[in-house]
């Protein structure tokens, strides 16, 4: 009984220290800067799913950027992460996010956790999320930050993402969030019957079409999107490139 009381206040300290401290960072000038980006930038271009819209104006998007560009966290363009990676434009993460018809039930497979943000994101609209980064330094980083803000539903892989995660398939949807010039046959494999995977494909060094596909038994129709220009996505991919 005693024990089980001093876990119980040891609880209450921690975790209210945790609180107060996520508090101080998520300052009223953030709160006022996300409500700004979720109505100028995804409502008025056309976002319309509710529960992406909420966790975008939930989430402290200036977390999940370099200290030094907090101040830009909410502005309408990607920024830079480290190790050649970014952090996509706000309008980008909501609509590849609203592409996936996410109902709460679904497990997600993301490839190219980066920062975490995205990763945050899908949690917030899936049951499961399972994200994979290559650059080993933003993974590690990425579990770290999500964990610590309380993401239980995440689990951040180290790994090319070039072959998806065969151990928890199969996904109800996918986003590869790194430009391909084809569409890996791992991920189509581990996609779920039914399921949708979202990707930017095209010339991984110029500009690419968002395209959202679909997976009826052994085949699939791409539905070309949008214009979008995404880093190229590395590892395994790069060895296929023009294959």
């Amino acid at each position: 009984m005693g024990r089980l009381l001093f876990l119980f206040i040891a609880f209450i300290i921690f975790g209210s220290q945790h609180l107060a401290a996520l508090a101080v960072s998520d300052s009223e000038k953030y709160v006022r800067a996300r409500e700004h980006m979720v109505q100028s930038q995804l409502s008025k271009r056309g976002i319309v799913d509710k529960r992406v819209l909420m966790a975008m104006k939930k989430l402290p998007r200036h977390l999940f950027v370099p200290k030094i560009l907090a101040f830009k966290a909410y502005t309408d363009s990607p920024l830079p992460i480290g190790e050649g990676q970014t952090i996509s434009q706000p309008y980008i993460v909501a609509l590849m996010t609203e592409l996936l018809e996410l109902t709460g039930s679904e497990k997600v497979l993301e490839i190219g956790t980066g920062s975490g943000y995205q990763a945050a994101v899908l949690s917030e609209l899936a049951k499961e999320v399972v994200s994979i980064e290559i650059k080993e330094k933003l993974c590690i980083k990425a579990r770290k930050l999500l964990d610590s803000l309380g993401y239980t539903n995440v689990e951040v892989r180290c790994g090319d993402g070039y072959f998806g995660w065969n151990k928890g398939a199969p996904y109800d949807a996918i986003m590869l969030t790194a430009a391909v010039d084809h569409i890996p046959p791992p991920l189509l494999t581990q996609l779920k019957d039914g399921g949708l995977l979202v990707l930017p494909l095209g010339n991984p060094f110029s500009y690419q079409n968002l395209v959202l596909v679909t997976k009826k038994g052994d085949d699939y129709k791409v539905w070309q999107i949008a214009g979008v220009l995404f880093v190229p996505m590395t590892g395994h991919a790069m060895q296929t490139s023009g294959e």
